[in-house]
């Protein structure tokens, strides 16, 4: 395909991240542009209720706050498309992004193209998302105070949601496919320590079981073959995350499939950056995709400047 469109900044990503640099990008007069394969929102969008974001006393649902971003970032006239970018190579001095559309030409790109919890594949699973199947203990552990949880892995994440949770639930069980964690040592002794935390060795979920609302688990044994019905109110999978970063192939520095990037939001590339949770971060939260994400915004305005100046 020829190139159809040249743009001083392409924001590939329409979720909150991406519409907030679309929105910083725009104050700092660039000639912006954000995309997205499916609509703005992003994983935001699938939340029933934030509570943990400044500004909302009462809490906001996450298709709401995703609805507020995207409107605030066209009323400052950004364009919002509906274009899938699939690959990105160097053209000169600058970028040419690929897509279901055509091909751009971009002097600075910012990712936000977001990551998302691996899933169990379970039975139940997807149905039960957001009543009571959840991905993120600081979102949603608010919602099982005093009640039984599960959750699900044993690498630092799943350990710091079971230790997070354990000062909120009554009963937390930490549900590990082998026999031995995969977690720091300092996490283990801490998780070991907890009273209200009970391991169950080599067992993975076969089922999520409810009607409207998460009832209980289906657990099997993985030694003895040993299949059980485990009764509770909610369960946190943490079995990581998959970051969307395929499309770009061996292009950048990646950790884990993360995009490594700088505290300026800077890639491995001249011209790239990333931001929220595409990006190797430790926390992966909306406040921190905002704040990568005015960041980035900046730092592509100071590239594009000098480009020019």
């Amino acid at each position: 395909m020829s190139v159809i469109g040249h743009r001083d900044t392409i924001v590939v990503g329409g979720g909150v991240a991406g519409c907030t640099a679309g929105l910083y990008a725009k104050r700092y007069n660039l000639d912006v542009v954000v995309w997205d394969k499916v609509g703005p929102g992003g994983l935001t969008a699938t939340a029933t209720h934030i509570e943990n974001y400044p500004g909302f006393p009462e809490g906001i649902t996450g298709p709401e706050l995703a609805q507020r971003v995207y409107q605030q970032a066209q009323n400052h006239g950004v364009p919002i498309e509906l274009i899938e970018a699939t690959g990105v190579e160097a053209d000169d001095d600058e970028w040419l992004l690929h897509t279901t559309k055509g091909d751009y030409l971009a002097t600075a790109i910012i990712i936000t193209a977001g990551a998302h919890p691996r899933s169990l594949d379970v039975p139940g699973e997807a149905q039960l998302r957001g009543a009571g199947v959840s991905y993120c203990a600081t979102c949603d552990g608010f919602f099982f105070r005093e009640q039984t949880v599960a959750v699900i892995g044993g690498g630092d994440t799943a350990l710091e949601e079971a230790l997070y949770l354990s000062k909120l639930a009554a009963k937390v069980y930490l549900i590990h496919r082998r026999d031995e964690l995969r977690g720091q040592p300092y996490l283990q002794r801490r998780v070991f320590d907890q009273e209200n935390i009970e391991l169950i060795w080599d067992t993975v979920v076969t089922e999520v079981i409810g009607d409207q609302q998460v009832e209980a688990l289906g657990l099997q044994n993985k030694k003895t073959g040993e299949q059980r019905r485990l009764d509770l109110d909610g369960v946190f999978v943490s079995i990581g995350y998959k970051a969307s970063t395929a499309w770009l192939g061996d292009l950048l520095e990646l950790d884990d499939g993360f995009i490594v990037a700088d505290q300026y939001m800077r890639t491995s590339q001249p011209g790239i950056f990333a931001a929220g949770d595409i990006r190797n971060t430790p926390l992966r939260q909306i406040a921190t995709a905002v704040g990568d994400a005015s960041i980035a915004a900046y730092a592509a305005y100071q590239y594009v400047s000098q480009r020019e100046g």
